[in-house]
């Protein structure tokens, strides 16, 4: 069943979920939404990544709207002014072209390019405007995003945004480590390490941009709040593992959900499978219970002062987004072409990347 009549990508027709990963609860109960901003975003992070050298012209060209990154991003932050969506947008972009040059520099043994890519980010999250013009398009690139999501709230939350991401840098770093020694976490230990490596928080705090309204600590660690928030992320990262297994195993990594649980509990890889599935169904399950008490908890809100209604609706349009990441996530891993791994000429490297050792020249 496909998501609508017509994919949201013109590079991408309709498509039909294969049986080992459909989720019909995602595709009864929750309802894809699309930013009316969608055709514009696309075509403007298309040419951003052009601009700031990102990706080759031929693989902009070949595979860019087809990789769908933009259509995700669409799905999410339904709400957001159009400059928002599109700031997110193209930091999103960045983020899988990152996650690639992280896994080219691995593949191919680099790891002094890695460890020069990792201190230059650290450097640029924090002073991002003085590496607006870098050397590494990708810290250039990485520079522009960050400075223009830095420009839409203010002081507190951009310092929240720059640890998390500190955190995001060092975690990736672990998984250069693991992926290099051939080291398979522990179940514990992967779940831990994915909250970070998947950004969790960065797209929650997201989420604020969006409302355009930061939210006090209260609010934001308040439980209700948090485990949907949780909950939300949670299932996008298993559900990625569940749909990437072939890809991973393919490419040997270590980091997938389904390897953790065959290296170190001993299932087989349909067993493997099959417990993901139910994570992840149980993930939805817990997730329709916390969604009601996170708007309860917005409804408590609304009956205080001007400020508390302000963060009530805000929570409520907050909550709203992390009930679309469900199907936005869903319908993303089976349009985009980052994950058919079965078209491409070498399982273990994806047509889209660029295998030289950019940032290196």
């Amino acid at each position: 069943m496909p998501a609508f009549p017509h994919s949201t990508s013109p590079t991408v027709t309709a498509v039909a979920v294969p049986p080992a990963l459909r989720l019909p609860v995602i595709e009864a109960a929750f309802p894809r939404r699309l930013h009316p901003y969608w055709p514009r975003l696309q075509e403007k992070t298309r040419s951003w990544l052009l601009e700031k050298r990102l990706m080759p012209a031929d693989k902009v060209e070949e595979y860019a709207d087809g990789l769908c990154y933009t259509d995700l991003m669409a799905g999410y932050y339904i709400g957001a002014p159009d400059e928002v969506l599109q700031a997110i947008a193209d930091y999103s972009a960045w983020f899988f072209v990152w996650d690639d040059r992280h896994d080219r520099d691995i593949v191919h043994r680099r790891p002094a390019a890695w460890g020069r890519l990792r201190s230059r980010l650290h450097k640029a999250l924090d002073s991002p405007a003085d590496h607006l013009h870098h050397q590494d398009p990708l810290v250039a690139g990485f520079a522009d995003s960050v400075l223009r999501l830095y420009s839409f709230l203010g002081p507190t939350w951009n310092a929240r945004f720059a640890r998390h991401f500190h955190a995001v840098i060092e975690a990736y770093d672990r998984e250069f480590r693991n992926r290099t020694l051939g080291r398979v976490p522990t179940v514990d230990a992967y779940l831990a390490l994915r909250r970070l490596t998947f950004a969790h928080w960065i797209w929650t705090d997201l989420l604020e941009l969006s409302a355009e309204c930061e939210l006090p600590e209260h609010v934001r660690k308040h439980p209700a709040y948090r485990r949907a928030a949780l909950l939300s992320q949670e299932f996008a990262a298993w559900y990625n593992d569940l749909c990437s297994l072939p890809k991973e195993i393919a490419g040997d990594e270590v980091h997938n959900l389904g390897i953790s649980l065959i290296h170190h509990e001993g299932l087989t890889l349909e067993e493997a499978v099959r417990e993901i599935r139910r994570r992840v169904g149980q993930c939805v399950t817990d997730f329709v219970t916390a969604e009601k008490e996170a708007l309860r908890f917005a409804d408590t809100l609304a009956d205080g002062t001007v400020r508390e209604k302000e963060l009530g609706i805000a929570v409520r349009a907050i909550v709203a987004n992390m009930r679309n990441w469900f199907s936005t996530v869903y319908w993303f891993h089976h349009e985009s072409g980052r994950y058919r791994v079965d078209s491409w000429d070498d399982r273990s490297t994806p047509p889209y990347v660029d295998n030289e050792a950019a940032g290196e020249k």
